[in-house]
């Protein structure tokens, strides 16, 4: 009877395990549309919270208060997140949450070395990896918030023998692994422990400290694969299914998400990790020959081109993002189109500093998700295309991308707004874009500069409209 009944908890227990790793599937296709979104991301919480509650009840806690206390600090540290935290910090948040969850992975895995008194390979092993991947990911992590946050500054850093440092950690760590894994003879568990954590979080350190600015949203997809990698890890550690699909599947995504950046900028993995982009700048901006004086214009003759004009092509970036323009923006696009002009807005992969940044931004503001387009889509007819309202962009609408062999961002594909009839670029000032680099989108001759806070001057131009 006793036997029958470990079996009956054992089934329901998978079972439960196999409906969130359904839900999370799901949920994470779901989360491909901006239609199904929302309705994705609550299938996916609703399945963490189904595999966190039936792992409790499974592993027969006695007492609950500090999970309760857990439980309830979380709760209000992600209500506060999810409510008042601005667009504008979204990819700071989603850098810190990436370094929880690398830390989390961590903690359970030094509990698990320190309280397992029988030595075993194959466990040691993913404990192992589960705190290297796990300290990487924290401190990285914690970088990348302080570079995005602009705590500190965002150009790499770069110093003599970098790789040669980076190398010699790199051994170390493989050296620490063998006696971790294989040996037990130079340290106690505690000294190994310790030590492995220490040199885990340098390399998180040392991995993000040579990678520029412009290359965050890169830098953020695969800290998040890095975290899922070491929950999956996690999860052998305590031999624990949901927690191993969970991991695979955000591990998986990350990577993939990766590569999409990657090709968005038409370069390699290996080249924005140890590139040290953004080092070139001035060397890049010597090279680049004055093109001219810019040409401003005010709002009231901006909105006479606008009037007149029958296709109106939208690009947002980070700029539209820090003035929180997006809502002004949508009632302008909707002003355009009852005025008959045909109006979308292009979507650049690297737009902002995070993946899908401009899109959720728009998602926020209800533009619809027929009128956005990619840089493919709309390039090859730019010539067509009457205005191009370039709103915070800079580094995805940057001609050097496609005219200039020095530049660091050649090859890269971009929006070629340059091509249209006639470009509105809103910039509170002349300053460089997040890479650091000069645009000679600028000084282009159908160019006109829109000075000032992006919000007031869509405003500006909605008031025009309605006047």
């Amino acid at each position: 009877m006793n036997l029958l009944s470990n079996i009956d908890t054992s089934l329901l227990v998978n079972t439960a395990y196999i409906a969130a790793s359904i839900l999370f599937i799901v949920g994470l296709k779901m989360l491909g549309s901006p239609d199904t979104a929302r309705k994705g991301n609550l299938l996916s919480s609703t399945g963490m919270l189904l595999a966190v509650l039936v792992t409790l009840v499974d592993q027969s806690i006695i007492d609950y208060t500090w999970i309760l206390v857990g439980l309830i600090s979380g709760g209000i540290i992600g209500y506060i997140a999810a409510t008042k935290v601005q667009m504008t910090s979204m990819p700071e948040m989603v850098a810190i949450f990436n370094g929880f969850g690398g830390i989390a992975s961590l903690l359970v895995g030094s509990a698990e070395f320190v309280g397992t008194p029988v030595v075993n390979t194959a466990l040691y092993f993913a404990i192992y990896l589960t705190v290297l991947i796990g300290g990487v990911t924290f401190t990285g992590s914690l970088l990348a918030y302080a570079k995005l946050a602009e705590i500190i500054g965002g150009r790499p850093i770069l110093y003599k023998g970098q790789q040669i440092v980076n190398s010699l950690l790199l051994l170390m760590i493989a050296a620490v692994g063998v006696e971790m894994i294989f040996l037990q003879d130079l340290f106690n568990s505690y000294e190994t422990l310790l030590i492995l954590c220490g040199l885990a979080m340098l390399l998180g350190i040392l991995f993000v400290i040579p990678i520029g600015g412009a290359d965050m949203p890169v830098v953020i997809a695969l800290l998040n694969s890095f975290s899922g990698l070491a929950a999956c890890a996690a999860g052998f550690v305590i031999t624990n299914n949901v927690l191993i699909v969970a991991g695979a599947l955000v591990g998986a995504s990350g990577l993939i998400l990766t590569n999409i950046m990657c090709k968005a900028m038409n370069r390699s993995l290996t080249n924005v990790l140890f590139s040290g982009f953004g080092t070139v700048v001035k060397s890049a901006s010597e090279g680049t020959v004055e093109q001219g004086e810019v040409k401003p214009i005010n709002t009231a003759d901006a909105y006479l081109i606008l009037e007149a004009a029958s296709s109106v092509l939208i690009v947002p970036g980070y700029g539209m993002a820090v003035a929180q323009a997006q809502h002004a923006v949508r009632e302008l696009g909707e002003l355009l189109e009852a005025n008959g002009a045909e109006v979308k807005y292009a979507i650049h992969p690297v737009a902002g500093r995070m993946p899908g940044h401009m899109n959720v931004l728009l998602a926020e503001a209800n533009v619809s998700y027929d009128v956005l387009v990619e840089p493919d889509d709309v390039n090859p007819i730019m010539e067509t295309i009457d205005v191009c309202m370039v709103i915070g962009a800079n580094d995805v609408v940057n001609p050097d991308a496609k005219d200039n062999e020095n530049s660091p961002i050649y090859g890269m594909p971009i929006i070629e707004v340059d091509n249209s009839k006639t470009v509105f670029v809103l910039k509170r000032s002349m300053a460089a874009g997040f890479a650091g680099i000069q645009n000679p989108l600028f000084f282009k001759q159908n160019s006109r500069m829109l000075f000032g806070d992006a919000k007031e001057t869509v405003s500006s131009l909605v008031a025009e409209f309605k006047g």
